[in-house]
């Protein structure tokens, strides 16, 4: 993976130019990138691993590129992250410095004006190039151990899904400390060679006026550029329009293709297995439809319902992660005894290999704007209220989020908008509840587990 990327970096068969990449319209070129990540990386060297205040910037691209010079494992910070998040992930990742643009909270700032070169390190495929937390269902965020081996099999494989190629220009505004945004959105465009516009916010007029051939957004980007039409219309020159990180709803596939004229190409994967199934440009697109396997990825449908068609998929291949950093029993329990990983996702196969992810094995990872948020993170914060006895908490159909998190809650003199503002300030802004509705008792079964499917609706 190294290698690779500095040589596109580097330059090699790929012409560098001065606006090769740009962050909220800062640009800078390839070259430049490299010098002041290779400045990083004298300073980092031999860290056990290092975390980046992953701002939507130049300086977390060139921290993280940094990280990969020196070999030292790199652990995305997500900005918005309250106290308890950020704490949890420093102490569990080991990371021993904090890298990014120099403010509060940050040991090693980034100056882009820094020059050093730095050795390609021989690479080991198999080393940790990132470690990226990740909710579960329950508890606080695991460490996903991603090899460098496993980013570079990604990359080459939607590049050749996608005919994805240095010709291209990439435009996305999405956060950097995710697959989506940092691992295909910097890290593929500099494997591919491709110029690189990031836009800050994900507004329809960003996108509109980037002049990108390649798009990437999430459902809930995709849905506000679907009601804005004069923003819409101008992506009509755009190669592709790549939706992923969770469904894309129908209607605004619809909508889409009839402002732009062309239909979305929608992808999946996890963090535990990057992407592992995408839509081909030149497959049929239709709404629902995650497309086939990469190359050396294989899936397969678990506990298929007779007549139903559907199970859990499972998936091996390159792309998979090495496992969950400090937790061997939970990195066993994800995996099959013969090697493949339970998604916990249900899907269904068509009869030409095409996917459909159809809902969840659990209730308990919702996907709101984008993002994957584990419900049981969420009810232990509003739990850590003094005023909270019981809590439960559920992802509900959203038209823009794709679903919106909703906590039922047993509590005494607190206000819906105190408990929201209690769980952003401990957690992720993006975690808090956007409504809480309070109960006199969770409803739950005989071994006292609350049943989450009798609270929709109340």
């Amino acid at each position: 993976m190294t290698a690779a990327l500095l040589s596109s970096l580097a330059g090699g068969d790929v012409p560098d130019r001065p606006d090769a990449l740009s962050f909220a319209g800062r640009v800078l070129s390839r070259e430049r990138l490299l010098g002041a990540a290779g400045a990083v990386a004298h300073r980092i060297s031999g860290a056990a691993a290092v975390a980046v205040h992953a701002t939507a910037t130049a300086e977390t691209a060139v921290a993280v590129v940094g990280g990969l010079l020196a070999g030292v494992p790199v652990v995305p910070l997500p900005p918005d992250a309250g106290p308890v998040e950020r704490e949890h992930i420093l102490r569990d990742s080991g990371a021993e410095l904090v890298l990014g643009a120099a403010g509060e909270g940050v040991d090693v700032p980034v100056d882009l004006r820094e020059r050093a070169d730095h050795p390609v390190p021989a690479g080991d495929p198999e080393r940790a190039a990132l470690i990226l937390y990740t909710s579960g269902t329950t508890g606080a965020p695991k460490g996903v151990l991603m090899p460098h081996g496993a980013i570079a099999a990604c990359l080459d494989g939607l590049a050749d899904v996608w005919q994805w190629t240095a010709e291209d220009t990439l435009v996305h505004g999405l956060p950097l400390f995710h697959v989506h945004g940092l691992v295909l959105g910097v890290l593929g465009a500099l494997r591919t060679g491709c110029r690189l516009v990031h836009t800050g916010r994900p507004s329809p007029e960003a996108y509109a006026a980037a002049g990108g051939s390649l798009y990437f957004g999430v459902p809930t980007v995709w849905s506000r550029i679907a009601r804005d039409p004069s923003s819409a219309r101008r992506l009509g020159g755009a190669r592709l329009l790549v939706s992923g990180s969770a469904a894309l709803p129908a209607p605004v596939f619809r909508e889409l293709e009839a402002l732009t004229g062309q239909r979305p190409v929608e992808r999946y994967g996890m963090t535990e297995t990057l992407i592992t199934v995408a839509a081909r440009p030149d497959g049929e697109r239709l709404p629902g439809r995650v497309g086939v396997p990469l190359p050396g990825t294989r899936t397969r449908l678990a506990a298929v319902e007779d007549g139903s068609g559907i199970g859990e998929l499972e998936v091996s291949g390159p792309t998979l992660f090495s496992g969950y950093l400090g937790r061997p029993e939970e990195t066993a329990r994800a995996h099959t005894a013969d090697g493949w990983f339970r998604t916990g996702d249900i899907a269904a196969l068509d009869p030409d290999g095409g996917h459909r992810i159809v809902g969840r094995a659990s209730t308990d990872l919702i996907k709101s704007g984008g993002y994957r948020i584990g419900a049981g993170e969420v009810e232990n914060a509003l739990l850590d209220h003094p005023a909270v006895a019981e809590a439960a908490v559920v992802g509900v159909p959203h038209d823009d989020l794709g679903q919106e998190i909703v906590a039922y809650v047993v509590a005494d003199g607190v206000t819906e908008q105190a408990l929201i503002d209690f769980v952003a300030a401990q957690l992720s802004v993006h975690k808090r509840p956007r409504r809480v509705r309070f109960l006199d008792a969770l409803p739950r079964n005989a071994m006292g587990k609350p049943q989450k499917r009798l609270l929709e609706g109340r």
